[in-house]
């Protein structure tokens, strides 16, 4: 084992440490501070009768595991679009997969008012496919083809379009809105444990796929002529990351909303520690997306108690600085 390979093994453990300390703080914290012995304790020995227990176990506890879920799933489809567009600016938001997934969702919402949670992750996933064939195409036509900043300028304008949409349905119906607008922000607040039930599936498929292709994304990373070389069918693998992206994206628009720039934000910090070996990456981006989501809602908790500010807007107030800042590194 190569000294790369120790600091990516022993990273890992590290990772795992942190999950679990961020787990814990994002327990302990909200309207009420409650002690470590009775998260504990809620645990090893629930009492329906302690408050407290049922905190942990009713509101607490889903809300950490679906944090855990929806930053793993960014992190990791931001991961796999920067390595198969070689884009380091590449992300699920700024491609407009976030808006048209929750455009799609207030549509179905307001329109079919269909009871069943099974359909918002396919609902998600369609409104997110049909926003990335949208602008790839647009980025396409426009002067030397796909390149990374006809993606982002065709991503930016097809955002601005869907949050548009957004904004005149809005006012045509205000009902929607009210029952949505803390959603469309980005929040874990009113985060439906039900729902995740029926993501799970398709969060092992998206992260479970993503781990299989690892090593082809590596290839891709460093150009479509290594990867032919290798025996990559470039086509085929590109749809099928495609498929990944899209399940993860639209599985987290699902549960928490169009919470942006964890896909832009992840993959750069695994980059300085482990390098370009998507096989290293993709598990990194997994653990990291997931402390750093826990994180971020914590402090959405923690930074004006009681009161609580959405989760998305934390995740914009630090995203968009660090964006400037690649984008100004990028033209350098």
């Amino acid at each position: 084992m190569n000294r790369q390979q120790w600091l990516s093994s022993t990273g890992i453990i590290v990772m795992l440490v942190l999950l679990i300390l961020a787990l814990i703080w994002h327990l302990s914290i909200g309207t009420k501070t409650i002690s470590l012995i009775d998260i504990t304790h809620s645990f090893y020995a629930f009492d329906e009768d302690n408050f407290n227990h049922l905190v942990i176990q009713e509101l607490r506890l889903p809300r950490a595991i679906i944090a855990i879920c929806v930053g793993a799933c960014l992190a990791v489809s931001g991961a796999l679009m920067q390595g198969v567009t070689r884009n380091p600016l590449a992300d699920p938001g700024l491609l407009g997969m976030l808006t048209g997934g929750a455009l799609a969702v207030v549509y179905w919402s307001t329109f079919v008012h269909a009871e069943s949670l099974v359909w918002l992750p396919l609902v998600a996933a369609i409104g997110a496919l049909i926003s990335a064939v949208i602008v790839w195409g647009i980025a396409s036509r426009a002067p030397g083809g796909t390149t990374p900043l006809n993606l982002i300028l065709s991503g930016s304008a097809f955002t601005a379009f869907s949050a548009a949409l957004l904004a005149i349905h809005h006012l045509l119906d205000e009902q929607t809105f009210q029952e949505m607008r803390t959603w469309l922000v980005g929040s874990l607040l009113a985060s439906d444990i039900n729902v995740l039930y029926w993501c799970i599936p398709w969060i092992i498929i998206g992260l479970g796929g993503a781990i299989a292709l690892a090593p082809s994304i590596t290839a891709l990373s460093m150009g479509e002529e290594v990867a032919t070389g290798l025996g990559i069918n470039i086509r085929r693998r590109k749809w099928q990351l495609l498929a990944c992206v899209v399940i993860l994206t639209s599985v987290a628009v699902a549960l928490a909303g169009p919470l942006g720039f964890i896909g832009l934000v992840i993959p750069h910090v695994v980059r300085f520690w482990v390098g370009a070996d998507y096989r290293w990456i993709v598990p990194y981006c997994i653990l990291l997306g997931a402390i750093y989501l826990l994180f971020i809602d914590t402090l959405a908790r923690w930074i004006i108690q009681p009161q609580e500010v959405a989760t998305g807007l934390i995740t914009i107030l630090i995203g968009a600085p660090l964006f400037i800042w690649l984008v100004k590194m990028r033209v350098r």
